[in-house]
């Protein structure tokens, strides 16, 4: 039986999916899943994930269309070529990520962080987000419990980077169901 090796996707994020092929010649259509496609109009490279393994592949086009882009990669000059690519997901370094202000974060990067509740003080430390649509949740460990809080601008009241905290304010009632 062999080993499986499983990805380190420390310092990637999930950039998208290649959803099929784009004309004759080895073009890709890619679903990106970014906020602001514009931000990557000029990328040299990609990360493809192809079995169990992040590959980089240099961009010879990219044009984007809203949430999608027609992409010429590299050494992929036919359809068949190109057919073997599609389903694959998209990955780019972290440090590609547009600096974020204020209350906005990317998930990745609050990991770790203490959570202040206005009521009952700190109530844990973010142990990871569930990235459920619309309602995505923040995962904070307080004692052996875990508590799920929704990732809301009405609940998130300040962002510390430098202290690693984030303020909340917690509809009454919540943070003591699961304590």
């Amino acid at each position: 039986m062999s080993k499986i090796k499983a990805i380190n996707y420390d310092g990637y994020f999930f950039f998208g999916k290649i959803i099929r092929t784009h004309g004759y010649k080895g073009g890709l259509k890619a679903l990106l899943d970014v906020d602001r496609p514009g931000d990557y109009a000029q990328l040299p490279m990609i990360f493809i994930e192809i079995k169990g393994q992040l590959i980089p592949w240099m961009i010879e086009s990219l044009h984007l269309e809203n949430n999608k882009a027609n992409l010429k990669l590299q050494d992929i000059d036919s359809l068949d070529s190109a057919e073997k690519l599609v389903g694959c997901i998209l990955y780019l370094p972290v440090d590609l990520l547009p600096k974020l202000r204020g209350n906005q974060f990317y998930y990745h990067e609050i990991i770790g962080f203490k959570v202040i509740d206005s009521a009952k003080g700190h109530i844990g430390i973010i142990d990871r987000v569930l990235d459920l649509p619309n309602n995505p949740l923040f995962v904070i460990s307080s004692g052996g419990k875990e508590i799920l809080l929704p990732v809301t601008d009405e609940i998130i009241r300040k962002v510390d980077r430098k202290k690693k905290i984030i303020e909340v304010e917690a509809p009454e009632g919540l943070v003591d169901i699961y304590l």
